[in-house]
Protein backbone atom coordinates (compact mmCIF):
# COMPACT_ATOMS: atom_id res chain seq x y z
CA UNK A 1 0.00 0.00 0.00
CA UNK A 2 1.50 3.66 -1.33
CA UNK A 3 0.31 6.56 0.46
CA UNK A 4 0.87 9.61 -1.54
CA UNK A 5 0.19 13.30 -0.14
CA UNK A 6 -1.42 15.68 -2.62
CA UNK A 7 -2.85 18.13 -0.48
CA UNK A 8 -2.50 18.91 3.17
CA UNK A 9 -2.98 22.50 3.37
CA UNK A 10 -5.73 23.27 5.99
CA UNK A 11 -8.64 25.46 5.23
CA UNK A 12 -7.41 26.81 1.97
CA UNK A 13 -4.58 25.92 -0.46
CA UNK A 14 -1.05 27.52 0.80
CA UNK A 15 2.00 28.49 -1.42
CA UNK A 16 3.45 25.18 -1.19
CA UNK A 17 0.20 22.71 -0.98
CA UNK A 18 -3.25 22.35 -2.35
CA UNK A 19 -5.98 21.84 0.76
CA UNK A 20 -6.90 18.07 1.59
CA UNK A 21 -6.42 15.34 -0.59
CA UNK A 22 -4.28 11.39 -0.11
CA UNK A 23 -3.93 9.17 -2.71
CA UNK A 24 -3.56 5.47 -1.51
CA UNK A 25 -2.90 2.98 -3.67
CA UNK A 26 -2.48 -0.51 -4.05
CA UNK A 27 -2.83 -3.57 -6.52
CA UNK A 28 -3.47 -1.11 -9.43
CA UNK A 29 -6.29 0.43 -7.86
CA UNK A 30 -5.96 4.26 -6.40
CA UNK A 31 -8.43 5.70 -4.18
CA UNK A 32 -8.25 9.39 -2.96
CA UNK A 33 -9.24 10.68 0.41
CA UNK A 34 -10.83 13.81 0.26
CA UNK A 35 -10.62 15.75 -2.97
CA UNK A 36 -9.75 19.98 -1.06
CA UNK A 37 -9.49 22.94 -3.02
CA UNK A 38 -6.46 23.15 -5.70
CA UNK A 39 -5.83 19.55 -5.51
CA UNK A 40 -6.42 17.89 -9.24
CA UNK A 41 -3.97 20.13 -10.62
CA UNK A 42 -1.08 18.52 -8.23
CA UNK A 43 -2.57 15.28 -8.28
CA UNK A 44 -1.85 15.22 -12.06
CA UNK A 45 1.85 14.83 -11.59
CA UNK A 46 1.28 11.54 -9.84
CA UNK A 47 -1.02 9.50 -11.82
CA UNK A 48 -2.98 10.63 -15.31
CA UNK A 49 -6.44 12.70 -15.20
CA UNK A 50 -8.72 9.32 -15.67
CA UNK A 51 -6.74 7.04 -13.14
CA UNK A 52 -8.89 7.64 -9.69
CA UNK A 53 -10.83 4.33 -9.16
CA UNK A 54 -12.88 5.86 -6.12
CA UNK A 55 -13.28 8.97 -3.87
CA UNK A 56 -14.02 9.35 -0.51
CA UNK A 57 -15.21 12.96 0.74
CA UNK A 58 -14.49 12.84 4.86
CA UNK A 59 -17.15 15.95 5.38
CA UNK A 60 -18.85 19.05 2.55
CA UNK A 61 -16.67 22.19 3.67
CA UNK A 62 -14.50 22.98 0.28
CA UNK A 63 -10.99 22.34 1.64
CA UNK A 64 -12.19 18.88 1.40
CA UNK A 65 -14.47 17.95 -1.59
CA UNK A 66 -14.38 21.05 -3.84
CA UNK A 67 -12.41 19.96 -6.78
CA UNK A 68 -15.05 16.96 -7.50
CA UNK A 69 -16.28 20.13 -9.67
CA UNK A 70 -13.73 20.31 -11.67
CA UNK A 71 -13.09 16.44 -12.14
CA UNK A 72 -16.51 16.94 -13.02
CA UNK A 73 -15.50 18.79 -16.31
CA UNK A 74 -12.61 16.78 -17.06
CA UNK A 75 -15.01 13.66 -16.62
CA UNK A 76 -18.20 14.89 -18.98
CA UNK A 77 -15.96 17.05 -21.40
CA UNK A 78 -12.96 15.24 -21.77
CA UNK A 79 -11.78 13.79 -25.39
CA UNK A 80 -13.30 10.52 -24.98
CA UNK A 81 -15.84 10.80 -22.87
CA UNK A 82 -18.77 10.07 -21.21
CA UNK A 83 -16.12 8.32 -18.96
CA UNK A 84 -17.02 5.48 -16.83
CA UNK A 85 -18.59 6.99 -13.35
CA UNK A 86 -16.48 6.66 -10.44
CA UNK A 87 -17.77 5.75 -6.94
CA UNK A 88 -17.89 8.64 -4.43
CA UNK A 89 -18.48 7.41 -0.64
CA UNK A 90 -19.44 11.29 1.01
CA UNK A 91 -22.16 12.98 3.46
CA UNK A 92 -25.25 11.93 1.91
CA UNK A 93 -25.77 15.71 1.15
CA UNK A 94 -22.79 15.98 -1.58
CA UNK A 95 -24.62 15.45 -4.38
CA UNK A 96 -26.72 18.46 -3.60
CA UNK A 97 -24.53 20.18 -2.13
CA UNK A 98 -21.85 19.86 -4.89
CA UNK A 99 -24.10 20.50 -7.84
CA UNK A 100 -25.28 23.85 -5.85
CA UNK A 101 -21.33 24.96 -5.75
CA UNK A 102 -20.64 23.79 -9.22
CA UNK A 103 -23.78 25.77 -9.99
CA UNK A 104 -26.26 22.69 -11.88
CA UNK A 105 -29.84 22.00 -10.97
CA UNK A 106 -29.90 18.78 -7.99
CA UNK A 107 -30.82 16.92 -11.39
CA UNK A 108 -28.72 15.33 -13.25
CA UNK A 109 -26.20 17.02 -10.74
CA UNK A 110 -22.75 15.97 -11.01
CA UNK A 111 -24.26 12.24 -10.73
CA UNK A 112 -23.49 11.86 -14.52
CA UNK A 113 -19.72 11.61 -13.83
CA UNK A 114 -19.75 10.21 -10.04
CA UNK A 115 -21.80 7.17 -8.24
CA UNK A 116 -22.17 8.59 -4.80
CA UNK A 117 -22.96 6.45 -2.08
CA UNK A 118 -23.83 7.66 1.53
CA UNK A 119 -21.48 7.84 4.09
CA UNK A 120 -22.50 5.78 7.38
CA UNK A 121 -20.00 4.70 10.17
CA UNK A 122 -18.61 1.36 9.71
CA UNK A 123 -17.01 -0.61 6.86
CA UNK A 124 -17.17 -0.59 2.53
CA UNK A 125 -15.23 -2.34 0.13
CA UNK A 126 -12.92 0.21 -2.04
CA UNK A 127 -11.21 -2.13 -4.81
CA UNK A 128 -8.98 -3.98 -3.02
CA UNK A 129 -9.02 -1.76 0.32
CA UNK A 130 -11.27 -2.26 3.37
CA UNK A 131 -12.16 1.18 4.78
CA UNK A 132 -13.65 1.74 7.99
CA UNK A 133 -15.69 5.32 8.32
CA UNK A 134 -15.92 6.62 12.08
CA UNK A 135 -17.82 9.89 12.65
CA UNK A 136 -15.29 12.54 14.18
CA UNK A 137 -16.14 15.90 16.30
CA UNK A 138 -16.42 18.62 13.79
CA UNK A 139 -19.27 21.01 13.32
CA UNK A 140 -20.60 19.55 10.34
CA UNK A 141 -21.32 15.46 9.64
CA UNK A 142 -17.41 14.17 8.97
CA UNK A 143 -15.75 11.39 9.60
CA UNK A 144 -12.53 9.83 10.09
CA UNK A 145 -11.05 6.64 7.75
CA UNK A 146 -9.26 4.05 7.97
CA UNK A 147 -7.78 2.20 4.75
CA UNK A 148 -6.14 -1.30 5.13
CA UNK A 149 -4.62 -3.50 2.58
CA UNK A 150 -2.23 -6.53 2.79
CA UNK A 151 -2.05 -6.34 6.78
CA UNK A 152 -1.26 -2.43 7.07
CA UNK A 153 -3.57 0.26 7.43
CA UNK A 154 -3.58 4.18 7.12
CA UNK A 155 -5.70 6.34 9.15
CA UNK A 156 -6.79 9.70 8.15
CA UNK A 157 -8.43 12.09 10.83
CA UNK A 158 -10.33 13.93 8.25
CA UNK A 159 -10.99 17.35 10.49
CA UNK A 160 -11.48 16.70 14.29
CA UNK A 161 -11.86 18.20 17.85
CA UNK A 162 -10.56 15.99 20.49
CA UNK A 163 -12.89 12.46 19.62
CA UNK A 164 -12.53 8.73 21.25
CA UNK A 165 -13.38 8.19 17.75
CA UNK A 166 -10.21 8.68 16.41
CA UNK A 167 -8.26 6.98 18.49
CA UNK A 168 -10.60 3.32 18.49
CA UNK A 169 -10.08 4.29 14.33
CA UNK A 170 -6.21 4.92 14.64
CA UNK A 171 -5.50 1.97 17.26
CA UNK A 172 -2.56 0.04 16.08
CA UNK A 173 -2.21 2.02 12.22
CA UNK A 174 0.95 2.08 10.62
CA UNK A 175 0.07 5.53 9.78
CA UNK A 176 -1.68 8.49 11.38
CA UNK A 177 -2.34 11.10 9.11
CA UNK A 178 -3.65 13.81 12.02
CA UNK A 179 -5.10 17.34 11.60
CA UNK A 180 -3.19 19.90 13.79
CA UNK A 181 -4.55 22.97 12.81
CA UNK A 182 -4.15 24.73 16.01
CA UNK A 183 -1.40 26.49 17.77
CA UNK A 184 -1.22 25.14 21.31
CA UNK A 185 -2.49 26.84 24.07
CA UNK A 186 -4.99 27.81 27.06
CA UNK A 187 -8.89 27.60 26.35
CA UNK A 188 -8.20 25.96 23.03
CA UNK A 189 -12.37 25.27 21.44
CA UNK A 190 -13.97 22.44 21.82
CA UNK A 191 -15.57 20.05 18.78
CA UNK A 192 -13.76 21.77 15.52
CA UNK A 193 -9.40 21.33 15.22
CA UNK A 194 -7.03 19.73 17.26
CA UNK A 195 -2.86 21.24 17.70
CA UNK A 196 -0.01 19.15 17.35
CA UNK A 197 0.29 18.17 20.89
CA UNK A 198 -3.40 17.03 20.69
CA UNK A 199 -2.52 14.90 17.68
CA UNK A 200 0.19 13.35 19.32
CA UNK A 201 -1.97 12.66 22.11
CA UNK A 202 -4.63 10.95 20.32
CA UNK A 203 -0.92 8.99 18.50
CA UNK A 204 0.22 7.84 21.54
CA UNK A 205 -2.98 6.44 23.03
CA UNK A 206 -3.92 4.43 19.64
CA UNK A 207 -0.54 3.47 19.63
CA UNK A 208 0.18 4.35 16.08
CA UNK A 209 2.90 3.34 14.57
CA UNK A 210 3.82 6.99 12.83
CA UNK A 211 1.79 10.53 12.82
CA UNK A 212 2.31 12.50 10.16
CA UNK A 213 0.84 15.88 11.21
CA UNK A 214 -1.97 17.65 8.55
CA UNK A 215 -4.38 20.12 7.62
CA UNK A 216 -1.53 22.69 8.07
CA UNK A 217 -3.48 26.41 8.37
CA UNK A 218 -0.90 28.44 5.79
CA UNK A 219 -0.80 31.04 8.90
CA UNK A 220 0.68 29.31 11.41
CA UNK A 221 4.31 28.84 11.58
CA UNK A 222 4.71 24.94 10.98
CA UNK A 223 7.64 24.72 13.36
CA UNK A 224 5.47 25.37 16.37
CA UNK A 225 2.62 22.86 15.15
CA UNK A 226 5.40 20.25 15.34
CA UNK A 227 7.22 21.80 18.49
CA UNK A 228 3.46 21.42 20.23
CA UNK A 229 3.49 17.61 18.41
CA UNK A 230 6.68 16.81 20.41
CA UNK A 231 5.03 17.67 24.19
CA UNK A 232 2.35 14.70 23.23
CA UNK A 233 3.69 11.82 24.88
CA UNK A 234 4.25 10.09 21.30
CA UNK A 235 7.17 8.12 20.96
CA UNK A 236 7.25 6.91 17.26
CA UNK A 237 8.18 9.41 14.50
CA UNK A 238 6.56 12.61 14.18
CA UNK A 239 6.64 14.87 11.27
CA UNK A 240 4.85 17.34 8.80
CA UNK A 241 2.74 16.75 5.93
CA UNK A 242 4.24 17.50 2.60
CA UNK A 243 2.67 17.68 -0.92
CA UNK A 244 4.66 15.10 -2.71
CA UNK A 245 5.40 12.87 -0.03
CA UNK A 246 5.16 9.19 0.01
CA UNK A 247 5.33 6.44 2.47
CA UNK A 248 5.14 2.53 1.42
CA UNK A 249 4.03 0.62 3.29
CA UNK A 250 5.30 -2.91 2.34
Amino acid sequence: MKVTIIGCSGSFPGPDSPASCYLVEAEGFRLLLDFGSGSLGVLQRHIGLYDVDAICLTHLHADHCLDLCGYHVARTYGPDAPYPRVPVHAPADAPRRLAAAYGMPDEPGLETAFDFAGLAPGTIEAGPFTVTAALVNHPVEAYGFRVEHGGRSVVYSGDTGECAELVKLATDADLLLCEASMLDGPDLPTGLHLSGRQAAEHAAEAGAGRLVLTHLVPWNDPADVLDDATRGGFAGPIELARSGAVYDLA
